[in-house]
């Protein structure tokens, strides 16, 4: 159980699970830097927020919630969050998270996601079953299942997310294709210096 004080930013779990070095400049050392991506993220994601609370027959649309969670030391705000009326009159949270990209290959996106959902359910007592992420570049929602492996392994980065953070230590760059999408290249010059490393490496192995 955290204190409120421990509390990190719930989209440092998508950052870490993306890239601990893009994670550690961000929450670490405070630094930002901003790309054409990055803008359009902000701008989609500020236009969702902006706009009004809608209620129709069954659903209820709230917008910007802001949500916490003391078990996973976690709090943030939504983009939106859809109460779907179900058959006993009880209103059940859908939460809807909007990226300006692609789904992606790897969870970082859905792990941001279902951190949302535990969020919920431990304000609100209640078990949510999905979500989903609705994605700007192919303007299509994808369906996410918060399934026993995923909750587990959202869990655990919200832990390893912690002792990361604690540590206070940027890791050195390692060059991925993802990288030349990333706002941070020329502050992080991964190409430079992780290539910098792998030489260091390298003439250590010949010594040895």
């Amino acid at each position: 159980m955290f204190k409120e004080d421990d509390f990190l930013q719930l989209s440092a779990l998508q950052h870490f699970v993306f890239c601990k070095r893009q994670c550690a400049l961000i929450h670490i050392e405070q630094a930002w830097s901003e790309n054409r991506f990055t803008a359009e993220g902000r701008m989609m994601h500020d236009k969702v927020h902006d706009e009004r609370a809608e209620k129709q027959k069954d659903i209820r649309i709230e917008r910007g919630m802001a949500i916490h969670s003391f078990e996973l030391g976690l709090s943030g705000k939504t983009d939106v969050v859809e109460f779907h009326k179900t058959g006993d009159g009880k209103w059940l949270p859908f939460p809807v998270e909007y990226k300006r990209g692609k789904p992606k290959p790897d969870d970082c996106d859905k792990v941001q996601l279902c951190a949302q959902a535990l969020c919920l359910e431990e304000m609100l007592g209640v078990t949510i079953p999905c979500g989903a992420i609705f994605y700007g570049k192919t303007r299509h929602r994808l369906d996410v299942v918060f399934d026993g492996a995923l909750r587990q392994e959202t869990i655990e980065i919200a832990k390893q997310l912690h002792t990361f953070i604690e540590s206070g230590k940027t890791p050195a760059p390692v060059y991925m294709d993802k990288c030349d999408s990333c706002s941070f290249i020329d502050e992080c010059m991964p190409k430079i210096i992780g290539c910098k490393s792998s030489v260091k490496e390298y003439l250590k192995e010949i010594i040895k």
